[in-house]
């Protein structure tokens, strides 16, 4: 899930260094670690093809173009292709790795004329399906296509694992206007465009095979959870939509490494970095590249993809928390640490190390230290890094029981997201692992 808050993307004055070194685990007592393989996760190498190269740098040239950049975006190469050719395809650069959430999503002016003529809309009843995709801060809103998907590999080619014939929304669509109760939902606030989105697209790689499932083919209504709409000429309107037609998680339509993914991203210090380089690996303990490591820590979650966070020094248990490349911070509430005046990221007086407990579904705990640095003093010092380990800030009004394990967790972690129902490495998704 993209998480906004205190600002996905910054302009320069605002990238800064934040760091720590990256957390240090400790498990405690309470279920199994899980077994599985041993060795480390992916090969590090963007050439295997269940490797993709990852990078976090300050975002796509139409954010530069902007006077904008990015920071702790984890950015990966997409080639989409019309269903069924291997000519008529487009690399897409600068696509936002996402944890938290399903499918891949587009934006409509990075594709070119070709792409967007060619790639067919999906059909729900007498109309056109679409759909709202709801973010913590914005809305993002735009048709449903059919694409196949190439990740990995050469990153540039009909390479790596493919998703055919893959459900894909395009972002940005002025076709059909954005219905009033989308854009109320999503506060007003359109992210359709490259600048206003921090990414050419993004890629969900979650826990979930689809973004919705069977919800959205019995419940109706953005109000409701259920974001697609059915469009003609004569306006929009939501519907159902059967679970085959909506947005998939990439992963699950692999052919194989369909279990789920691995982020391998190395340590980031107290003063950040301008860019960090690392892999997105398919499959768990699904070939040499990819086993389950020795010593790792599995955590199920609940039906929901949710653990428990418990911040020593808070008397509070945070019951919907999770671990998500795609917030760009570690997001909870603590009304100690005061909000800078410049970012709106946490702003402590000197750097401040935290320790939390973070329990699983299987009721594994797992003891995790972190360091949080002030986002105005961070940003100020290194005005073109990317890449920050100690970002944090809060989560917000609607941010109760919840604790945003973002990007800076995994710096120096190889972190993995096994799928619902399946079998990843020994133990059956959904679970974080790290």
């Amino acid at each position: 899930m993209r998480k906004l808050l205190a600002g996905l993307i910054c302009a320069s004055l605002l990238l800064a260094a934040c760091g720590g070194g990256g957390s240090t685990v400790t498990t405690s007592s309470g279920g199994s670690s899980g077994s599985g393989g041993s060795g480390s996760g992916g090969s590090g190498s963007g050439t295997a093809n269940n490797v993709a190269n990852a990078i976090v740098d300050e975002g796509p040239a139409a954010l530069a173009a902007a006077n904008d950049a990015a920071v702790n975006i984890l950015y990966v190469n997409v080639t989409v292709c019309v269903p069924g050719s291997t000519t008529n395809c487009q690399t897409i650069d600068h696509v936002q790795v996402d944890t938290g959430s399903q499918g891949l999503r587009i934006i409509l002016a990075v594709l070119n004329s070709t792409m967007q003529n060619a790639l067919q809309l999906v059909s729900v009843g007498s109309g056109t399906l679409a759909e709202c995709t709801l973010f913590v801060d914005g809305y993002s809103w735009g048709p449903i296509v059919r694409a196949d998907v190439h990740v990995g590999g050469a990153d540039t080619a009909i390479t790596g694992e493919s998703a055919p014939n893959l459900p894909v929304q395009v972002i940005g669509t002025t076709s059909y206007p954005v219905p009033s109760d989308c854009a109320s939902a999503g506060m007003n606030i359109a992210e359709n465009t490259v600048p206003a989105f921090g990414a050419n697209g993004i890629i969900g790689v979650g826990l979930f095979n689809y973004d919705c499932d069977t919800f959205c083919a019995t419940t109706q209504g953005v109000g409701n959870g259920n974001g697609y709409y059915s469009c003609t000429s004569s306006g929009c309107s939501a519907t159902l939509v059967a679970v085959a037609s909506q947005v998939e998680n990439p992963v699950h339509a692999f052919a194989t490494d369909n279990n789920g993914a691995i982020i391998e991203l190395p340590a980031v210090g107290a003063n950040g970095a301008a860019t960090v380089s690392g892999t997105l690996v398919f499959g768990i303990s699904t070939q040499s590249n990819n086993a389950l490591a020795g010593g790792v820590s599995v955590l199920t979650t609940d039906s929901s993809g949710f653990v428990t966070t418990n911040v020593s020094s808070l008397n509070q248990n945070d019951t919907m928390s999770y671990f998500d490349s795609g917030s760009n911070a570690i997001y909870f509430e603590d009304s100690n640490i005061p909000n800078c005046t410049q970012s709106g990221f946490f702003c402590p007086a000197s750097p401040t190390s935290l320790s939390a407990n973070v329990t699983g579904a299987n009721n594994l705990g797992v003891m995790l230290n972190f360091s949080i640095a002030a986002g105005d003093t961070l940003f100020n010092a290194n005005p073109s890094f990317a890449a920050f380990s100690n970002l944090a800030g809060s989560a917000g009004s609607q941010g109760a029981d919840t604790f945003a394990w973002g990007l800076p967790f995994y710096y120096g972690h190889n972190v993995y997201t096994a799928m619902e129902g399946v079998n990843a490495g020994g133990t059956i998704g959904p679970y974080f692992a790290f």
